[in-house]
């Protein structure tokens, strides 16, 4: 590559960093807190779905911190999708004394469906609530968390209210590449941009998707997504899709998850929905792959190979990257910026590196055995027919 070839590149690296940074420091303030509601508010019926498949050491935890919720009228249905340990057990236990709480056993799986998407669907057609918050069976509850949120979503006139919630990470490895998942979350893909009337982007999170569920079952429920291992944020997209009205908030003070327990673990958990996320397209995967070597490793290590505007261009590019990270980092993990941050964003170009390996893992073990969740292989043709099919109700609800 001539001098002049590569001053080029680096300047387009330079573009392609600078402008999301950019766009980031302008939205900053695009995914705001939940804030505080009146108690005089009237609430619906309010009815939580909980998946959960072997979660016996943390659905305790979960399902106790949503007994624990002072909300007037709510019931919590639990669906046990097929658990081999001691998930059912606790369950019994906790419903035994709680009245609130439903627990449905599911032994067998139906074809067409994905075990947690079935699950989701079974718990919401048995509930009886106005509102379905669809959550995750290791995500704990903050006292107050359903009360404000349906009334915040209430008060506002809105069909689907998603929380990102505080993510914890334990050790530095696992951190680092849980905060570039939130960078590229909300840096790169634009989810700010959901709370953007203007803007066509939808987003779900797993840990809180509250829905009114007029609109859950004029999307046509889980049914329509059954295939799909990203259900969490296909369901947000398909609620804009429909002319929904969506926001998504910053939850971290209310809700909290232990997204995986080891960076080797979040891997291996993003081998089912990362080439999803990329509907099954290779020339996609690879065009992301090379994204991330050349504005998120390349920089990294041109800033002490090469000199002059080269050098300066790539400089202002690593600091972009540091500083975005950092924003993105206190926003999702932690409210205050400590030295653990700086190692964090320090390690960025080894978090984009395994954040590709997990895409690289996602492609190769789809295509050659095709996806396997909860112990069920679905083949690709039928994910990718599925894919197909919910981009042309997607067109068609336009």
């Amino acid at each position: 590559m001539t001098p002049l070839v590569l001053t080029i590149f680096d300047a387009l690296v330079f573009i392609a960093v600078v402008l999301p940074f950019l766009l980031l420091i302008r939205h900053r303030n695009a995914i705001p807190r939940l804030p505080k509601m009146p108690e005089t508010l009237t609430l619906p019926r309010l009815s939580v779905v909980v998946p959960a498949r072997d979660e016996g050491s943390t659905i305790g935890r979960a399902v106790g911190s949503l007994l624990a919720q002072d909300y007037p009228d709510l019931e919590i249905v639990v669906v046990d999708d097929r658990s081999s340990d001691g998930t059912g057990d606790v369950l019994r236990e906790l419903a035994a004394k709680n009245p609130r709480l439903l627990v449905l056993r599911v032994d067998d799986l139906p074809a067409g469906w994905l075990g947690k998407n079935h699950a989701l669907w079974r718990g919401a057609e048995r509930a009886n609530g106005e509102w379905l918050l669809f959550t995750d069976a290791d995500v704990v509850f903050a006292q107050g968390a359903l009360r404000q949120a349906v009334a915040y979503a209430v008060a506002e006139g809105l069909d689907h209210l998603t929380l990102a919630p505080h993510l914890v990470a334990r050790g530095l490895a696992l951190r680092a590449f849980v905060a570039f998942f939130g960078y590229a979350f909300i840096a790169l893909w634009g989810a700010y941009l959901a709370n953007d009337p203007k803007s066509n982007r939808g987003v779900g999170i797993g840990a809180f998707n509250l829905v009114r569920r007029s609109a859950y079952e004029l999307i046509g429920t889980m049914r329509a997504i059954s295939l799909r291992p990203d259900d969490d944020i296909r369901l947000g997209r398909r609620l804009r899709g429909f002319g929904f009205r969506q926001r998504v908030l910053n939850g971290n003070e209310l809700l909290s998850v232990e997204w995986y327990p080891s960076l080797a673990a979040a891997i291996s958990g993003l081998e089912k929905s990362m080439y999803s996320s990329l509907e099954y397209r290779a020339a996609d995967a690879v065009g992301v792959l090379l994204y991330l070597g050349a504005t998120m490793v390349w920089p990294f290590v041109g800033v002490f190979l090469l000199g002059g505007i080269d050098r300066v261009l790539l400089a202002v590019v690593v600091a972009c990257l540091m500083a975005a990270l950092l924003e993105t980092y206190r926003q999702s993990m932690s409210r205050r910026l400590t030295p653990a941050a700086l190692v964090v964003a320090v390690l960025l170009p080894f978090s984009a590196a395994c954040f590709g390996w997990a895409i690289v893992r996602s492609v190769y073990l789809a295509e050659t055995r095709g996806v396997r969740w909860r112990g069920t292989t679905y083949p690709l043709s039928l994910l990718r027919a599925q894919s197909g099919l919910e981009g042309i109700a997607a067109n068609r609800s336009r």
